[in-house]
């Protein structure tokens, strides 16, 4: 297995292996209708789509030719400077537990912290995530876009924090989910 940018060859894998793992995730966005993919495969489009795309965070696991995970940061703010959201992290189901998503994860806080992101905010498991580093944003002052997500909401401080605290917005894609 191989970790590398995305390639354009590559979105009709991304999107199968993304659909593929939200399928039947215990959490997962909403499809957009009856026998819709899982609202992360729209994310992903909306967010390749927009201004805050950025390629260099959105990372492909390659086995041979084929792609069995996907994860992507986008540009995101805590109180109106420079961030990165991370999501969806997407590993084919068969690949699950096998060490893609943490090779995923590994490979893309590296490139965020590499290009100067200074935190990585995320929505997810914290037990999942709290390896990677992700404590409760709370705990570093940045505050969730929802009240509700508690816990669920976590940042990753990087080599360029400074302290930064405030309000934490995603992409302009994630509002549609």
């Amino acid at each position: 297995m191989i970790i590398r940018r995305e390639r354009t060859a590559d979105v009709p894998a991304i999107r199968s292996v993304t659909s593929a793992a939200f399928t039947k995730a215990e959490r997962s966005a909403p499809p957009s209708g009856p026998g819709a993919d899982p609202g992360e495969v729209a994310l992903i489009d909306s967010l390749r789509a927009g201004s805050e795309w950025i390629p260099e965070l959105s990372l492909v696991a390659v086995d041979g030719e084929q792609v069995i995970g996907h994860v992507v940061c986008s540009r995101a703010w805590v109180d109106g400077r420079p961030a990165a959201g991370l999501g969806p992290l997407s590993v084919a189901p068969d690949r699950q537990s096998s060490g893609v998503g943490s090779a995923l994860m590994h490979a893309v806080l590296g490139a965020a912290d590499a290009l100067g992101n200074p935190i990585v905010g995320l929505l997810g498991e914290p037990a999942y995530y709290g390896r990677f580093g992700f404590v409760p944003a709370a705990t570093t002052g940045v505050v969730a876009p929802d009240a509700s997500w508690g816990d669920y909401f976590q940042v990753r401080t990087l080599s360029a924090y400074h302290g930064e605290a405030g309000g934490f917005r995603y992409a302009a894609a994630f509002d549609d989910v």
